[in-house]
């Protein structure tokens, strides 16, 4: 039995998905079991079970993990999540669980400059210590986040941003849970660490272009200082200051280490990765 730890968010959703495409029966947790199950489709849901569960609550985590030999642990970015993320490990070790797949982050290293990298770090450190395998997959920038630049498009025709000239790599959310699927369910990939990108990293410039291409109008990128940036998303997109403090490390990031794609996710499951072309078209609507 696999257990999706996360099954609410948008990580864990694509991987439950992806999940059932394969028929593998799967355990998903969340505080409210029956607006999750409500969310899922019907393929899905007649392949999972959905089950209560609070990363802050062990006994629930305990009674969840019961007769379980996989987690597949992925958490929302926020000011608890190293605390959750060692909760939930500990839980499922000693509920027995053998193989935890992990999504952490491109750089988890101990001094990175993004606070959230630093945390995947400790989570990473702790699991190696208990001996239990561990599968870490490493996706970039997700392409879903893009959405949130919509309205200042829609409105104004501008992207905000602090990353210059610098390409990022970005994936889609749903090809993480294909590549996640894969890991969980070929016994012969458990173990690895697996960095996930699309087929192209874009620079800021080059995404207004794109997206000036495909609305037929232009589109054009502010380039700002990062506390420029920071202020922006705070005050005018109502960011959380922790969550736009985020935003502009990885900006950052981008900035002062190169990004290439790589080619795992399509080693892992025979396909390209898809598109931030076809991405865009799926959701121009919201950029009009």
């Amino acid at each position: 039995m696999i257990v999706i730890m996360g099954a609410g968010g948008a990580t864990g959703g694509a991987t439950l998905r992806s999940l059932a495409a394969l028929g593998a029966p799967t355990r998903a947790l969340s505080r409210d079991p029956a607006r999750l199950a409500a969310a899922l489709d019907d393929h899905t849901l007649a392949r999972t079970t959905t089950l209560p569960a609070d990363a802050a609550d062990p006994a629930s985590l305990r009674r969840a993990f019961q007769g379980a030999h996989q987690l597949f642990l992925t958490m929302a970015n926020g000011p608890h999540q190293v605390q959750y993320e060692l909760a939930a490990i500990e839980a499922a070790v000693d509920c027995g669980v053998e193989h935890i797949v992990k999504v952490s982050a491109p750089t988890a290293e101990p001094d990175s400059p993004v606070a959230v990298s630093r945390g995947h770090h400790l989570v990473e450190e702790h699991l190696r210590s208990l001996g239990v395998t561990t599968t870490v997959l490493r996706p970039y920038a997700f392409l879903q986040k893009l959405l949130l630049l919509a309205p200042g498009v829609a409105a104004g025709g501008v992207l905000h941003g602090a990353m210059g000239q610098a390409r990022c790599n970005y994936v889609d959310v749903r090809d993480i849970g294909d590549a996640a699927a894969e890991v969980l369910t070929r016994p012969e990939l458990a173990g690895g660490s697996y960095p996930l990108t699309g087929g192209r990293a874009y620079s800021y410039p080059e995404l207004a272009a794109l997206l000036g291409e495909l609305l037929g109008r232009p589109v054009r990128y502010l380039d700002l200082a990062p506390g420029e940036l920071h202020a922006h998303l705070v005050g005018r997109a109502g960011m959380p200051d922790w969550l736009a403090a985020h935003v502009v490390e990885i900006q950052q990031l981008a900035v002062v280490r190169k990004e290439v794609p790589d080619d795992t996710f399509i080693r892992l499951t025979g396909r390209s990765p898809r598109s931030l072309a076809a991405f865009l078209g799926e959701h121009l609507h919201l950029f009009r």
